[in-house]
């Protein structure tokens, strides 16, 4: 995307970690991933626990250092800030994560925690108690709730005030690392729609993390799928639903009766993820896919544009389609 609000290329991040008392191991947590989130859109990241969604958050707001690879704001490569510039950087991306009472301190207010983003954005002391009044009318939550701290509000209270607390700085993008998860279906309904109405407000851009097939289904324009640190699967939300073109993309859809797709398969995900510090040869998926040829167990596949906007990590998939050719990057 040429006007893409946020650029990923090539991101990695592996962790070297001990092994007994000599030795160690590296965990190739996510291992050459492209992104990209144009402005006023929601990309959906998908996948297991261990496929490096959430390690993929955690590196674009900087709490975990990338080994390799690129990010970029608007025109602005942010890979490698530190200190004030760092700080102006994440005033631009904020995140929203599953629990909101391990992110929201518990001796502040409300108040307090929304007044804080307002300071880091250079709101004037007398102009707080305002913000914080349109900010909370914003997530539909009443001001009275100002005052209070966040063991007095529900579930559903706490991550409408994340949320504000996030727009507080006014953001160009917002991940969202399963903002949903942890709330109760009804609840949860309500987050989302609050989320879209915000950006069809703001024009603000979400990554929207989640193992929930649904919430994507719902909240994404477009949808990457994950699998031990590699993106598998890219394309348009509605196509990739409707079609999905890995195996292990629909084992996912299939697991989940909701967004089945007429006509799709169903297929039965035994097993588990591979250890990321020893995955097997060839794709990683081979030792758990119904459909593996030789090939697979030999050679890794590379993300391939299969169609527009589509790119597909499987030899079999790829197979289908006359003239594939290689992704540079999945977005375009």
């Amino acid at each position: 995307m040429s006007d893409a609000a946020l650029a990923v290329r090539g991101l990695t991040v592996h962790f070297r970690v001990r092994r007994g008392l000599v030795g160690s191991r590296v965990v190739r947590a996510v291992d050459g991933v492209d992104l990209a989130l144009g402005p006023g859109e929601t990309l959906g990241v998908a996948g297991e626990s261990g496929s490096g969604k959430s390690t993929i958050a955690r590196s674009l707001v900087h709490l975990t250092r990338p080994n390799g690879g690129t990010i970029t704001l608007g025109e602005t490569d942010v890979t490698s800030l530190r200190g004030a510039a760092l700080r102006r950087y994440r005033r631009r991306m904020q995140m929203v994560y599953q629990d909101p009472y391990d992110s929201l301190d518990p001796r502040m207010t409300v108040r307090d925690a929304i007044g804080e983003a307002l300071a880091v954005r250079g709101l004037s002391r007398d102009r707080r108690p305002g913000e914080v009044a349109r900010l909370l009318s914003r997530v539909n939550l009443p001001d009275a709730l100002a005052a209070r701290y966040p063991g007095q509000l529900s579930g559903g209270q706490r991550q409408r005030v994340s949320i504000a607390r996030a727009l507080a700085v006014e953001p160009d993008v917002i991940i969202c690392d399963e903002a949903v998860a942890a709330l109760d279906v009804s609840i949860r309904a309500q987050v989302l729609n609050l989320l879209k109405d915000i950006q069809r407000d703001t024009g603000v851009a979400y990554l929207f993390i989640s193992h929930d097939l649904s919430t994507l289904r719902f909240v994404a324009d477009r949808v990457a799928i994950m699998y031990v640190g590699r993106v598998v699967e890219h394309g348009p939300s509605l196509e990739l639903f409707a079609e999905p073109l890995h195996p292990y993309t629909r084992a996912l859809i299939a697991a989940v009766p909701s967004v089945t797709a007429r006509g799709t398969k169903r297929l039965h995900l035994a097993g588990e993820p591979p250890d990321p510090a020893n995955p097997p040869t060839g794709c990683p998926f081979h030792p758990r896919c119904p459909e593996a040829i030789d090939e697979c167990r030999r050679v890794r596949p590379e993300l391939t544009v299969v169609g527009p906007g589509r790119s597909v990590a499987c030899h079999v998939a790829v197979r289908s389609f006359r003239s594939p050719r290689s992704a540079a990057e999945p977005s375009r």
